[in-house]
């Protein structure tokens, strides 16, 4: 942007102060307009109005100061900033006319805002109507920008298949995340920061044998987040760069959409440790039983890992710590495990575990009598109630089902 003359840059120069305090009341108006106007929008504020906000803000915000820049003759105008949304609405599949349409939309209200602080300050201004030319260029300039930048993503994307991204996720699951030329190669094509904070997602197949997450790839980049997802053992395996957000972000999504067991992993550093990443989130996946909708971090499974890690010590725990209950009967058995998962949930508390299964307390005692006979061990025994708690884990049998006596 050209400089203004000065009298024309010293009047810009008194209304940029008033102007910048507008700029959450224009965001609000470009949000209700685009909301209101934009089909494309709607659904990008569905997946996330929070950074659909932020993102309309820091734009508007930059074109101000690109405006004020040139008042003082500090004028520097980067369209850097407009390439890059182009390519990230492009990668959202948001058209690229309704992109436009909300730039310019930035554009004429940023021209509404300057006119009313001018308004407010009781003078008459001719002088503003030599920024308006300044204020359309740039805009034209930017508009301009991101339709550049948004058809590069075009073709980038087009030129990535299905089986680029394969290889591109069996490197990293497989350990080469440690090899900076290939980390650097995967990231330019695929467009994703393998760098940074890095979380990985095992999907198992839904109950009716299908993919647990639909269009992974596609619903996180609407939110902003880019990953890269392909196949592995039957399963759906992503791994998702975080950047600023945390992992609870991507849990709350995953958790909204699964229709199967999920996994996750801790959050990693870089691509190096993709590969244990992927492991952690597998053995999670792997310990929740079959048909289930759930989502688990490693974190939340680390006892049912240990012991998935470890059928043979698994089998042994259970055979050892439960002893004669697998034994009995069906419906003895089914009752005294109930019972033993409802003592050990309620910290040793037999009136706590006759609430939950809605019986008596001395029956509790009484099938906790039973146990003791049964396994040889004594329930007042932490070291027996710590391995009991293993070995329903081990069985599936962690919580009781409810029933009445």
């Amino acid at each position: 942007m050209q400089g203004f003359r000065p009298e024309v840059a010293a009047r810009l120069a008194q209304l940029a102060p008033f102007l910048l305090d507008e700029l959450d009341a224009m965001t609000d108006r470009m949000i209700e307009v685009l909301l209101r106007t934009e089909p494309a929008y709607r659904d990008l504020a569905t997946h996330g109005e929070d950074d659909l906000r932020a993102s309309t803000r820091t734009n508007l915000e930059r074109g101000m100061q690109v405006l004020i820049g040139a008042a003082s003759g500090n004028a520097r105008t980067s369209l850097r900033d407009a390439r890059d949304v182009g390519r990230r609405r492009a990668a959202q599949a948001v058209p690229l006319e309704a992109v436009l349409r909300a730039y310019r939309l930035g554009g004429q209200v940023t021209w509404e805002a300057l006119l009313e602080v001018s308004r407010r300050s009781n003078q008459h201004d001719t002088l503003l109507l030599e920024v308006a030319g300044s204020v359309w260029r740039t805009n034209d300039a930017e508009c301009a920008a991101v339709a550049e930048g948004y058809r590069e993503e075009q073709r980038r994307l087009a030129g990535v298949d299905d089986t680029a991204r394969q290889q591109v996720l069996d490197g990293l699951v497989e350990g080469r995340g440690g090899d900076p030329a290939f980390v650097r190669t995967a990231s330019e094509l695929l467009a994703v920061p393998l760098e940074g904070r890095l979380v990985a997602v095992v999907a198992l197949p839904g109950n009716e044998g299908g993919p647990a997450l639909h269009a992974p790839t596609a619903a996180l980049l609407k939110r902003g987040v880019r990953s890269v997802w392909g196949t592995r053992n039957g399963a759906q395996v992503g791994i998702v760069a975080l950047g600023a957000l945390t992992g609870c972000d991507v849990m709350a999504w995953l958790r909204a959409v699964a229709s199967g067991p999920v996994g996750v992993s801790a959050v990693v550093e870089g691509a190096a440790a993709a590969g244990s990443a992927y492991r952690l989130a597998e053995t999670a996946a792997r310990t929740l039983p079959a048909g289930s909708t759930r989502v688990v971090t490693i974190d939340e499974r680390l006892p049912e890992a240990l012991l998935s890690n470890s059928p043979e010590i698994s089998s042994r725990l259970v055979g050892l710590s439960l002893g004669g209950l697998l034994q009995l009967p069906v419906e003895e058995r089914e009752v005294l495990l109930d019972t033993l998962a409802a003592f050990l949930a309620s910290d040793g508390s037999p009136t706590r575990a006759a609430d939950e299964l809605y019986c008596h307390r001395n029956t509790v005692m009484h099938r906790l009598r039973r146990i003791e006979t049964v396994t040889g061990r004594k329930v007042t025994d932490p070291r027996a109630r710590l391995l009991w708690q293993l070995a329903l884990l081990g069985t599936e049998h962690a919580r009781p089902a409810q029933r009445s006596a």
